[in-house]
């Protein structure tokens, strides 16, 4: 039985705190995991931006608001869907998440999720659980299952350095350099095909 695990931003859809930073105009928003591997570190120090600049959950979800998925991203899942269980493992939260699953088809994601005051001011963070990504894949082969994994960032390898085979896709020239075992994709059907190898 083979579940696959997928991250979300940067795989599916694009990052929201990019096009954050873009719509907002504060260029130092645009930095990601795939720069920052410490991910406290990297949302206390968006927190500390977003509080100085006076800016809140609404102004990021109207951002979310208008993001599409990366074209063939839907496709692509739902024929991931139709040969195996698939769930979405992501660093994000619960209240950026949800209108991106609307357009994906509501697929199944594991998140985080925000502690937001009655201003809409963010004022913290709740991760569900340490090591999210790698903790989850565990349980999941705890419990009987192969993992087939694939991300882009730094808090991706993890998770797919302990699955049954694991995949960058769409990740940076020095993450893959600084993994150059890991097979690495930048279009969905090579991806699919991989993962059909590995689960059929």
């Amino acid at each position: 039985m083979y579940i696959t695990c997928l991250d979300l931003e940067g795989v599916l859809v694009p990052e929201i705190w990019i096009a954050f930073a873009e719509a907002s105009g504060i260029p130092e928003l645009k930095r990601t995991t795939r720069d920052e591997p410490d991910y406290d570190k990297l949302m206390k120090w968006r927190l500390g931006i977003l509080k100085e600049h006076g800016l809140g959950l609404k102004e990021i979800q109207e951002t979310i608001a208008k993001i599409d998925p990366i074209p063939g991203a839907k496709e692509f899942l739902d024929e991931l869907r139709s040969i195996c269980q698939v769930i979405i493992i992501s660093d994000t939260f619960t209240q950026f998440a949800t209108p991106l699953m609307k357009k994906l088809g509501w697929p199944t994601i594991f998140c985080n999720s925000l502690e937001v005051a009655p201003n809409g001011e963010i004022t913290g963070f709740k991760m569900r659980c340490p090591q999210s990504k790698l903790t989850t894949v565990k349980a999941l082969q705890s419990i009987g299952y192969e993992t087939v994994a694939s991300g882009d960032s730094h808090n991706d390898l993890a998770m797919i350095r302990a699955s049954k085979a694991g995949f960058l896709f769409k990740s940076t020239d020095k993450i893959k350099a600084d993994n150059p075992d890991l097979p690495a994709f930048e279009d969905y059907s090579e991806l699919l095909a991989a993962i059909k190898k590995v689960i059929l």
